[in-house]
């Protein structure tokens, strides 16, 4: 028998930066620009991505310095995972943050970068790039799918 993966016997707060970050399945939903309502807080998802998100690949374009280009991109930590309403519901820091496994697409589980995409779950090939596309318009590009991938693929 080998030993438990450490997503399955760590919480997040306990684990070393390399086993956070390998935690990030490269779904791209987290980079969506997404809609707030003032007076609800409610969240509405569009189908426009941040300007430093490939859509090919659904990986920030420049990682290492993303907040110096996008300075309201939000860093991820165990206390903002707690906090943040919006995470999609596959994202793997929800689900370790709530005491629940990874998906088999996840890249830990089944050992292959491109499952999520196979899956489905990824935002590869469904997005538009921010870039040109004024903040009154982002209505027009309201979507529903970033809250539903995954249901049908589910464990």
């Amino acid at each position: 028998m080998g030993e438990m993966p450490f997503w399955k016997t760590k919480s997040l707060e306990e684990m070393s930066n390399a086993e956070w970050e390998s935690l990030c399945d490269g779904c791209g939903l987290c980079c969506l620009n997404k809609l707030e309502d003032w007076d609800t807080g409610e969240i509405a998802w569009t189908s426009i991505r941040c300007t430093l998100l490939d859509g090919g690949s659904c990986r920030c374009k420049d990682y290492d310095n993303r907040q110096a280009t996008v300075p309201d991109c939000i860093q991820l930590t165990p206390k903002v995972v707690h906090e943040i309403s919006w995470l999609p519901p596959t994202c793997a820091y929800r689900l370790i943050g709530e005491g629940r496994d990874l998906y088999w697409w996840h890249p830990l589980v089944s050992g292959d970068p491109e499952t999520v995409h196979a899956a489905g779950i990824s935002v590869r090939g469904r997005t538009v790039a921010e870039d040109g596309i004024d903040v009154e318009d982002y209505e027009d590009y309201l979507v529903t799918w970033p809250l539903e991938v995954g249901l049908e693929t589910a464990r």
